[in-house]
């Protein structure tokens, strides 16, 4: 009987793995350092602050470069690292772009136990949301194993 073997990954997969991660946990890391939280303000100065720190310069061209080099596909994934945040005690995970019209609270758990509208309010309060969102609960929008709860106008 042979043994089995399995082909060497390829360097350049991983290189490019080992990135993704490194980009994903560094913004993980700095969400938080740049209010005010959950705004285009904060995503912008995080943006400027990881240009700045690879050298570029923080001029319009710089930063233009800087986005350039990230491309869009990472970017994109970096925005929802960056706008989400996953609270394994409530078993929620909250995607709040301010660029879309609504949050989605997600259950990471059976949904009718965990989309409760107590935990979801304990949720939004521990990562400073409530103060962005209706506080009447009836603007809440259950959709399936989703809620969507809407911005409050003046943001």
């Amino acid at each position: 009987m042979g043994c089995m073997t399995t082909a060497s990954p390829d360097p350049l997969a991983l290189q490019a793995t080992l990135v993704d991660f490194a980009l994903a946990e560094l913004v993980r890391q700095h969400r938080e350092s740049f209010p005010p939280l959950w705004t285009q303000e904060s995503w912008a100065k995080l943006l400027i602050w990881l240009a700045l720190n690879c050298g570029c310069s923080g001029d319009e061209a710089g930063l233009k470069a800087f986005a350039e080099a990230i491309g869009p596909l990472q970017m994109g994934r970096l925005r929802r690292v960056f706008f989400e945040r996953e609270l394994g005690d409530l078993e929620l995970q909250l995607m709040a772009d301010p660029a879309e019209q609504q949050v989605l609270v997600l259950p990471q758990g059976p949904a009718e136990e965990v989309l409760q509208p107590a935990r979801i309010a304990q949720a939004l309060e521990r990562v400073e949301l409530s103060g962005l969102l209706p506080a009447d609960q009836s603007c809440w929008q259950r959709l399936d194993a989703v809620v969507a709860i809407p911005w409050q106008e003046q943001r």
